[in-house]
């Protein structure tokens, strides 16, 4: 016998002596493949299900054993390819956004994001997901350019920090049973913490607000905009069980049959949900003032602004007069429609009350009004009467941080001296945003509180009839920033069943119906009036009637799928022999 026949006749023999010493011998299953012997005696469809369990003999193929009802043995991809498709995933996501509002692409990001979490650590999956939620928010709010580069970049990054969490969990979850539906609970857990934390959260770019007018658009009526997103996470999730099935080519017609009925079950689920339209109706006017050319000074600007405001109240009155429009029962001004506080400067106060008088309806003025405390200001909503003056006050609830109030102040003034141009803090208001305009009573929500979702809620829950959104994006004007807004308010308009007055400084403002669509828009940088008949609208959605519970729940049901997965992963590692390598994520 040649000396490689006698080392292979070793290797058996020692091989044998271990065997008959080991717990896998005597009966015990440690999860690993079974002894050579064995192997040979066993039948052969055991023998393949043994393999790829991570055994010493197979490691180097890094394979892996995909446990759940969508496991299957697959080569693990690199990290640059994880990263690359999460880059691609977030690229798409950004595009399902506006101003290009690609929405079909939102679930297929979500796929990508998926498919490159599954099987990895979970450093690496909080890589992809920082990755990849770092190309979403610098796709998403390259408007913030406007305001500097590092502002853009680091609240990227920060933001997607909350997706490097949501990854690592996605990595958990995904080796669990029926794993889309927690993945899908998932993304409403990473919005959910995003919202609220920190400084009150930033909701800007939740998986909802890239279906403004979409199939998926009506869940909002059912869940709000939590149920959206659980939808659409849930459609690309199906989508990334999909591929799993076709990588695994077993079972295939059935896996992939599955799937595509459950997607098409969400699609056509959406169409059974009822969007009324119908209410009293009633003749509101929008009146969007513009905002003069850059170059003047401070007060200047403000005093501009005001008179751009008054000017097209004025010329709004004439077209009554003249009979080219019907004469509006209530106006809306946008956000800062003066920031010249009517309550002390008499000049202003006099323009705005005069403009009142000649259009003779209640109209909503936005303005800037000093707060009790000198060191802070109220970004506030006052209803004028053409009679009696200014009236009832909604003040802002969420002031943006770092945009109308700076936290640290003292700390962060003398590094950054942008922060120097923000004098004073805004005081954030307490009351919810349901004042009584003309005929009307309206929900008052101010900028980016349209993304709030209990600040809405909240004016629409405790009666108002219409929802109306001031705000002023004159500073990102052609960004691509009002259009996004513009879909949250659609999105708005259907989760509450309610028509919706944008009323913009600069654009874009709208008049948008109960059921989501634009009834009319407005360009951006013209002064422009927009007089359309409404409905008032007095019945809660379901949404409303449920509250946050759909979104508190949907969060939940993440928090425990992740404690499973953990558990899962924690017991497959304590199964595993010794000398094995250490267990990948798997799905």
């Amino acid at each position: 016998m040649s000396v490689g026949s006698r080392s292979v006749d070793r290797r058996d023999h020692r091989y044998d002596t271990a065997e008959k010493a080991s717990p896998v011998h005597q009966g015990a299953d440690l999860g690993g493949d079974p002894p050579l012997s064995r192997q040979r005696l066993e039948r052969p469809w055991r023998r393949r299900r043994s393999e790829g369990r991570g055994s010493p003999s197979n490691s180097h193929d890094q394979v892996n054993d995909l446990s759940g009802p969508l496991g299957y043995r697959q080569a693990v991809p690199s990290l640059a390819i994880r990263l690359a498709a999460a880059a691609a995933s977030g690229v798409l996501l950004g595009l399902a956004f506006e101003p290009l509002a690609w929405w079909w692409l939102a679930p297929i990001a979500v796929a990508g994001l998926s498919l490159a979490c599954r099987g990895a650590t979970a450093r690496q999956a909080a890589v992809v997901g920082l990755v990849g939620g770092t190309t979403y928010f610098l796709l998403l709010l390259q408007w913030l350019r406007i305001i500097g580069y590092d502002a853009w970049i680091i609240l990227s990054v920060v933001e997607a920090l909350y997706f490097a969490a949501m990854s690592v969990g996605v990595a958990l979850v995904i080796r669990l049973r029926f794993w889309p539906l927690w993945v899908a609970s998932l993304w409403v857990l990473q919005e959910y913490v995003r919202a609220r934390w920190p400084f009150g959260g930033f909701s800007w770019g939740r998986l909802a607000f890239s279906q403004a007018h979409t199939p998926f658009t009506p869940y909002a009526a059912v869940g709000g905009a939590a149920l959206v997103t659980f939808v659409v996470a849930l459609t690309g999730a199906l989508l990334a069980a999909a591929v799993v099935a076709v990588a695994q080519r077993d079972r295939l017609v059935a896996r992939i049959g599955g799937a595509a009925a459950a997607v098409a079950a969400l699609v056509a689920g959406s169409f059974v949900v009822p969007l009324p339209t119908s209410g009293q109706p009633v003749t509101a006017a929008v009146v969007q003032g513009n905002v003069p050319r850059l170059g003047l000074d401070f007060l200047g600007q403000r005093e501009a602004v005001l008179n751009n405001h008054v000017e097209a109240l004025h010329k709004l009155a004439a077209d009554v007069r003249a009979g080219h429009v019907p004469q509006p029962a209530f106006v809306v001004l946008p956000e800062n429609s003066s920031d010249l506080d009517p309550y002390t400067d008499a000049d202003a106060a006099a323009k705005i009350d005069d403009a009142v008088k000649d259009i003779g309806a209640p109209t909503l003025v936005g303005a800037v009004v000093n707060a009790p405390n000198p060191n802070y200001v109220r970004n506030t909503a006052i209803v004028w009467d053409p009679k009696t003056g200014p009236g009832e006050t909604y003040v802002k609830r969420h002031p943006v941080p770092f945009g109308e109030y700076i936290p640290f102040r003292s700390l962060l003034s003398g590094w950054i001296s942008r922060l120097q141009r923000i004098g004073r803090d805004f005081e954030p208001g307490t009351q919810d945003g349901v004042l009584r305009l003309g005929p009307a009573k309206i929900g008052v929500v101010i900028c980016f509180e349209v993304a709030d979702d209990g600040i809405v809620r909240d004016s629409i829950v405790g009666g108002g009839q219409l929802l109306v959104v001031q705000t002023n994006n004159a500073t990102y004007g052609r960004t691509g920033q009002p259009e996004q807004q513009l879909a949250m308010t659609q999105l708005r308009a259907v989760e509450h069943g309610r028509s919706v007055l944008i009323a913009a400084t600069s654009g874009i403002s709208a008049v948008i119906a109960p059921d989501g669509h634009v009834i009319a828009e407005t360009p951006e940088f013209v002064q422009e009036e927009l007089v359309r008949t409404v409905q008032m609208r007095t019945s809660l959605t379901l949404a409303d009637r449920l509250g946050r519970l759909p979104e508190l729940g949907l969060a939940i049901v993440g928090i425990f799928a992740v404690a499973f997965g953990a558990a899962a992963r924690r017991r497959s590692l304590q199964a595993s022999p010794p000398n094995a390598p250490a267990e990948r994520i798997t799905a």
